[in-house]
C-alpha cells in the first residue's frame, strides 16, 4: 500500500499545469474513473493530500494503482474529451449517462438547398458536421445569427429541380416574414442560396471575421439612428461570434482516422498516437525510441512508430494525419495527410503537445530520483546561454542595500550546482564609502570578498553576477583585473528593470527568453541577495534605534546592555532609574559609567 501511494505522490509534482483529462486505473490496468480539469496537477493531488468525506471517493483512491492524463487547450476541450472517454471505457466510479447522448452538433445536410440545424445523430450521407458544442444554448444563439443573416429553408421538402418546376410546392409563413426567400417556388436560384451557404461554413470553421465587421458595422448604424434597444442586440450577436472564433476543436467530425506526431531530444525520440472515430477521441499514447545512432532520421523513426502503434491497438484507418511524410512500407489503400491548417492542423498540434508533454514529464521524474542529472543539466544550460569556458559550479551574487543613505550594508550569496549554499551567504558593512555611492561600495565588498578567498585559498565562483547597472558591474570588473582574477572568473551585470545581462565592455546587453531556466537561476540568485541584504539592514536599522547610546559608551560591554534592556525596555527608562538600582544590577562601577554617558542625575 505504501509503495502504491509512495509512487502516485512522486508522480503529483510532474503533472502539468494545463487544462486536460486524467485517466485512474486500478491493480488490473482497468480504468476505474475518468475526471476533467482547469489544472490537471491541483485536481490530481486533490485526491491524494487530504481525507476525503465522500466515502465513494476515499473508496475510489485506495483502488488507484497508476494515473494517465491527456493535455487539451481549454476547458471546453477537456469536457468534451471527458464525456468521450466515460462512453469508450465505461469506468466502475464514473456517473454513466443513461441515454447514451452525445454534445450536439451543427449538420449541413448533403441535399439540394441544403437545411442548417443542431443534431446529436452523425449520419454519413456526405452532410458536413461541425462541433461537437458543450453548450447547447450557444448552438441556438448561434443558429438564429446565421438565419437572421441569411435566409435558410426550415423545411423538409425535397427540393429537387424537377419538383421546382412542377410546381408541387407553395411558399410558406417563413416566406412572409422574410426568412426565407421560397427556393421551393423558384424565386431564390441555387447559385445565391450556395454563397449564403459558402459564407456559413466559414462562419462555422471559425473564420468569421467577415461577418464580425458586418454586424460591427450595422451596430454603428444603429446607434446613430438611435436604435440602441436593436443596436445591443446586435452587440450581442457580435459577442458571440466573437466567442465563436476561439470555438473547442478538440474533436472535430473524423471518423476512423489515425493521428501522429514526433518530438525529440539529445537521446530519444516521441511519438504520440491519437485516434480519432466517430468525431471522438478514443485512443491517446505516447512511445519513446531511444537514439542509437547520430544520423537516424526521423522521417524513419516515424515510420516505425506508425507500424508499431497500429497493430498494437489494432488501427485499421485508412487516413493519417502526420507532420511530414514517414518512411516505411505500409499497406495499400492508406493515404497520408499534412495538413497546414484547419481542424485537422488543430488535431495535429493537439497531439504533438502531448508528445512534449510526454517528454517534459519523463526528464522531470528521471531529476526527481536523480537531482545530481538534474544539477548537471541546469549547469549545462547556464554554461551554453551565458557562453561560459566552464561549468558554473559556484555562482555568487553581490547586492547593496542602502536605504536613504542609513546603514548601508551589502550582501553576498553563493549558489553551488545551482542551489543556494546558505552556509556560505556572507553580510559586509560598508566601512571605507560616506554616503549613498554604490560603485564605491560595490567595489569594497567585492575587493574584501575575493581579497579573502585568495588569502584563505578557498575555492573560487566560476560566475560572479552583480545586481545594478554598468556603473556597479565596471567597479566590479576594475576589481578583478586588479586581483588578477578577471580571466579566470566570467562577471556580469544583470540590469534591474528589463533582466537585461551584461559582460564588461560590451555595450549590447544579452536577452534571454523569458521562460529560460538560465534566467530564472539568475533571478533566484538576485532575489536570495536583495533577501538577504534587505534582512540585514532591516537588522542593523533596528539595532541601532535601540542600543545606540548605549554602544557609545565606553566599557559597557554586550552583556551589560543585554541585561540593562531586559530589565528596562529603553534608555529613557535606564535615564529614570535610581542609581542603587543599576549599582545593584551591574555595580557601582558600570553604573557610574551609564550615568555618566548617559547624562543621569545622581539619585
Amino acid at each position: 500500500m505504501n509503495d502504491r501511494l509512495n509512487y502516485i505522490t512522486s508522480l503529483l509534482s510532474t503533472i502539468p499545469e494545463k487544462p486536460g483529462c486524467y485517466q485512474y486505473y486500478d491493480a488490473k490496468g482497468t480504468v476505474i474513473y475518468v475526471g476533467k480539469a482547469k489544472n490537471l496537477r491541483k485536481r490530481i493531488s486533490s485526491y491524494f493530500q487530504k481525507e476525503h468525506e465522500n466515502r465513494k471517493t476515499r473508496v475510489l483512491v485506495k483502488q488507484i494503482y497508476d494515473l494517465r492524463y491527456i493535455v487539451v487547450d481549454s476547458e471546453a476541450d477537456a469536457l468534451l474529451l471527458e464525456n468521450n472517454l466515460i462512453k469508450q471505457y465505461r469506468p466502475r466510479y464514473n456517473v454513466l449517462l443513461k441515454d447514451d447522448k452525445t454534445y450536439p452538433s451543427i449538420v449541413i445536410k448533403n441535399e439540394p438547398f441544403p437545411r442548417i440545424f443542431q443534431t446529436r445523430n452523425i449520419i454519413r450521407d456526405g452532410s458536413l458536421y461541425y462541433g461537437p458544442y458543450s453548450s447547447v444554448h450557444f448552438i441556438r444563439t448561434l443558429l438564429h445569427l446565421i438565419k437572421e443573416l441569411y435566409p435558410i429553408r426550415n423545411c423538409k421538402h425535397a427540393l429537387t429541380p424537377e419538383a421546382i418546376h412542377a410546381g408541387k410546392y407553395k411558399v410558406c409563413l417563413q416566406y412572409h416574414i422574410k426568412r426565407c426567400k421560397a427556393p421551393c417556388v423558384g424565386m431564390q436560384l441555387a447559385e445565391e442560396y450556395n454563397r449564403n451557404i459558402a459564407d456559413i461554413k466559414e462562419i462555422l470553421k471559425g473564420n468569421s471575421s467577415k461577418v464580425s465587421e458586418l454586424l460591427l458595422e450595422r451596430m454603428k448604424v444603429l446607434a446613430e439612428e438611435m436604435r440602441f434597444e436593436e443596436a445591443q442586440e446586435v452587440k450581442r450577436q457580435y459577442d458571440l461570434v466573437e466567442s465563436f472564433r476561439l470555438k473547442s476543436t478538440v474533436v472535430p467530425m473524423l471518423h476512423n482516422v489515425d493521428v501522429f506526431s514526433l518530438d525529440e531530444n539529445e537521446t530519444s525520440f516521441f511519438i504520440n498516437y491519437m485516434h480519432v472515430g466517430s468525431g471522438a477521441i478514443v485512443q491517446v499514447y505516447t512511445i519513446e525510441y531511444q537514439k542509437k545512432l547520430d544520423d537516424e532520421q526521423k522521417e524513419y523513426v516515424l515510420g516505425l512508430g506508425i507500424v508499431e502503434m497500429r497493430e498494437r491497438f489494432r488501427s485499421h484507418a485508412n487516413e493519417i494525419i502526420v507532420p511530414f511524410i514517414p518512411e516505411g512500407v505500409f499497406p495499400e489503400g492508406i493515404s497520408f495527410t499534412v495538413p497546414q491548417r484547419g481542424d485537422k492542423r488543430k488535431l495535429l498540434e493537439l497531439s504533438l503537445q502531448n508528445a512534449k508533454q510526454y517528454k517534459v514529464d519523463k526528464l522531470k521524474r528521471s531529476e526527481k530520483f536523480n537531482p545530481e542529472q538534474r544539477a548537471t543539466r541546469l549547469l549545462t544550460t547556464i554554461q551554453k546561454d551565458l557562453h561560459l569556458p566552464v561549468l558554473p559550479m559556484q555562482i555568487e551574487c553581490f547586492d547593496n542595500s542602502n536605504i536613504q543613505g542609513t546603514n548601508p550594508v551589502a550582501a553576498c550569496v553563493v549558489f553551488k550546482k545551482a542551489k543556494p549554499s546558505k552556509k556560505d551567504y556572507r553580510h559586509f558593512h560598508i566601512k571605507t564609502v560616506v554616503g549613498p555611492d554604490d560603485f564605491a561600495s560595490m567595489r569594497e565588498i567585492v575587493t574584501r570578498r575575493y581579497t579573502r578567498l585568495l588569502e584563505e585559498k578557498a575555492p573560487l565562483p566560476q560566475l560572479i553576477i552583480i545586481d545594478g547597472g554598468k556603473g556597479q558591474l565596471n567597479a566590479a570588473t576594475e576589481v578583478l583585473r586588479e586581483l588578477n582574477l578577471l580571466g579566470k572568473i566570467t562577471i556580469v551585470g544583470l540590469a534591474k528593470r528589463l533582466e537585461e545581462i551584461f559582460y564588461p565592455g560590451d555595450p549590447f546587453p544579452l536577452v534571454l527568453d523569458k521562460t529560460s531556466e538560465t534566467l530564472k537561476v539568475i533571478q533566484h540568485l538576485r532575489d536570495e541577495a536583495h533577501r538577504f541584504g534587505i534582512t540585514f539592514h532591516r537588522h542593523m536599522r533596528s539595532k541601532g534605534q535601540i542600543v545606540s547610546e548605549l554602544d557609545t559608551i565606553k566599557g559597557i560591554g554586550e552583556k551589560t546592555k543585554e541585561a540593562l534592556l531586559k530589565k528596562y525596555k529603553s534608555v529613557k527608562r535606564i535615564r529614570e532609574a535610581p542609581s542603587a538600582e543599576l549599582e545593584e544590577l551591574i555595580g557601582k562601577k558600570k553604573a557610574a559609567l551609564v550615568a555618566e554617558g548617559l547624562g543621569m542625575e545622581v539619585r
